[in-house]
């Protein structure tokens, strides 16, 4: 028996990986949180799979569900939406996972930041513009952050700064990357990237949290800010140049 973390992606099917799809089919149990992982998903899920939604379940509870499938020798697919790497809360269930000896492993998915730059039709590091991506959130009603990982130091360091989980204080962000980036850097949210209702938005900081409040946008959307988002003048990659290609 397994519990297999399984990245879901941004959330459209199709961008299931095929192995994610195949874990899910062969798992008798699969735990998902409904507030984020689409009902499309669970079509993977094999006929008469116990389906528990754990939008409202202590990390507790969620554990017990798998220890009980444990006992049964029934394999978990333990959905995460995007890619479990990255603000999941699958570090705490593993430590649970260990300290009862149940047997896990991870299979990664589409990431949600990845998904929002396909959909703005943008490379987030671009040559002489931004060769770094910061992946962060914000303090507010979830764990605190570290010391030395607030917006305005993660900010100094320049590149492309993608934000999770921080849509619904738009205006606090803002006002932290505006003294770094200034408000004329370009801006944009992607709510619900890859699905048929995704919402892209793009300006800049000064003017985006008008727009996220006018689309009602409080939830489920990654903010990304950096100049590459509307670089035009830049040289072309080393990777292909002329010159490399003669060397």
């Amino acid at each position: 028996m397994t519990v297999h973390f399984i990245g879901a992606g941004p959330g459209a099917p199709d961008l299931l990986t095929l192995r994610g799809r195949d874990l899910i089919a062969a798992s008798p149990v699969c735990l998902y949180a409904g507030s984020l992982v689409p009902p499309d998903m669970l079509e993977f899920c094999p006929p008469h799979a116990r389906l528990v939604d754990t939008a409202l379940m202590t990390l507790t509870e969620i554990v017990e569900e798998m220890v009980r499938a444990h006992r049964h020798g029934l394999d978990v697919a333990r959905l995460a939406s995007g890619d479990p790497s990255v603000f999941s809360a699958m570090a705490e269930q593993m430590r649970r996972l260990d300290g009862v000896g149940v047997p896990y492993d991870v299979c990664p998915g589409v990431p949600a930041y990845a998904a929002a730059a396909a959909a703005l039709r943008r490379e987030l590091t671009v040559p002489t513009v931004a060769q770094t991506v910061t992946l962060t959130r914000i303090a507010a009603r979830a764990t605190p952050m570290p010391d030395g990982e607030s917006l305005a130091a993660l900010g100094i360091a320049g590149g492309t700064v993608v934000l999770h989980l921080a849509v619904h204080r738009i205006e606090e962000l803002v006002k932290e990357l505006v003294d770094v980036h200034g408000p004329d850097c370009p801006a944009a949210v992607v709510a619900h990237a890859s699905r048929e209702y995704q919402v892209v938005l793009r300006g800049h900081l000064d003017g985006i949290a008008g727009q996220v409040r006018a689309a009602g946008i409080e939830r489920t959307a990654v903010v990304i800010v950096g100049r590459a988002l509307a670089a035009a003048h830049f040289p072309d990659s080393h990777l292909y140049s002329d010159t490399r290609c003669r060397a």
